[in-house]
């Protein structure tokens, strides 16, 4: 009998860690040669999040999306931000701030664990989902964010469109110097590490994930030599003989030491404008459609794939996308976005088909 419960005990547990709506998301960093940073980044979820492009001015009141009204922090946002919301909600899990200041949320199933709701600390209280549009309305830089990050404390928050459960996230955070950190909400505290290659992934922690490319010091972008056994002489079939080894399935660590391996043989180009592009390129080795990971529960089957990918030029200050649904890519610019918005919150849509263009007698 004690067997039996030791064995749902770990089945329950299991369950929680394997969410069919866990998504995959992956991060990466380039820098350019004229200095600019670009930041790329997919969003994959077991469903479509419905999410557009939120243009938040400075000067907005904006207060905590928690379900208990008495509870829940209010402020005004220093900085004017855009980026990506989710279902409809008033929050930014992807976005840059006029400053140059990005953050970025990823689902940490498994392991975010927030603080217990208490009066102490309720006037300084956000849900998880709140957290991306507190940094980017109070903190310029990476560096102030390190000073002030655990000012606001996370506090659970269920969702219902995920199972009822709090958004279990930690975000990565660049900005336009090249600094970044990793914020993890851990053991119901909040861990901050400094964040030097730029790459960022799901579960585990991020240090275990650091430790982890231990494991593939080998990998290099430059073809291995033919070896000698003897009198044979063994050569290469093709390219890319320096990354055999490499793991290309989409579990997170794996994706992880992809993102590391893609930017840190990345060619460095000469403008942000130019690296931009080359990010989306690199992002296309993350992009999962759909069908290629799924997870089943009895009759039902759940596919996670990449509702959209973005990626942040924070030299230039901004903000661009792409869809499922559309390959195209849109950029808005932060600073004429905001300008433009007349002190308002503004939606921009992210949804649309793309076009199929025929060109049979279009002859040059």
């Amino acid at each position: 009998m004690k067997s039996k419960v030791i064995l749902l005990i770990v089945a329950v547990m299991l369950t929680g860690i394997q969410n069919p709506s866990v998504n995959a998301c992956t991060g990466i960093r380039l820098v350019a040669e004229d200095g600019g940073v670009v930041v790329g980044r997919t969003m994959e979820f077991g469903f479509d999040v419905q999410s557009n492009v939120v243009v938040v001015p400075a000067g907005t009141k904006l207060t905590s999306s928690l379900a208990d009204k008495s509870q829940g922090m209010s402020y005004t946002s220093k900085y004017g931000m855009v980026g990506a919301n989710i279902l409809g909600m008033k929050v930014i899990v992807d976005g840059v701030n006029e400053k140059g200041l990005y953050i970025g949320g990823f689902y940490f199933p498994g392991y975010a664990s927030y603080a217990d709701p208490d009066p102490k600390n309720a006037s300084r209280a956000l849900a998880p989902e709140d957290y991306g549009a507190w940094i980017l309305a109070n903190f310029a830089s990476v560096e102030e964010v390190k000073a002030n990050f655990d000012k606001a404390v996370l506090v659970p928050n269920p969702i219902k469109e995920i199972g009822g459960e709090s958004f279990p996230g930690h975000f990565i955070l660049h900005d336009s110097t090249g600094a970044s950190v990793v914020i993890e909400p851990v053991d119901k505290t909040m861990k901050i590490y400094d964040n030097p290659i730029g790459a960022m992934s799901n579960s585990p922690t991020f240090d275990w994930h650091i430790t982890n490319l231990r494991n593939y010091i080998n990998l290099t972008a430059t073809n291995v030599p033919p070896v000698e056994i003897g009198k044979i002489k063994l050569t290469q079939f093709g390219q890319g003989t320096g990354l055999r080894g490499i793991p290309g399935d989409f579990s997170p660590p794996s994706r992880f030491v992809r993102a590391v391996a893609y930017s840190q043989f990345a060619k460095k180009l000469p403008t942000a404008q130019e690296t931009l592009q080359q990010v989306f390129h690199i992002m296309n080795a993350f992009d999962i459609p759909v069908g290629a990971v799924r997870d089943v529960h009895g009759d039902e089957v759940h596919y996670d794939y990449t509702v959209w990918t973005s990626a942040s030029d924070l030299k230039n200050i901004r903000w661009a996308f792409r869809t499922y649904n559309d390959q195209s890519i849109r950029s808005v610019d932060v600073r004429e976005a905001l300008a433009g918005a007349g002190g308002k919150v503004k939606i921009i849509e992210m949804d649309s088909k793309q076009p199929i263009e025929y060109i049979s007698t279009k002859f040059k």
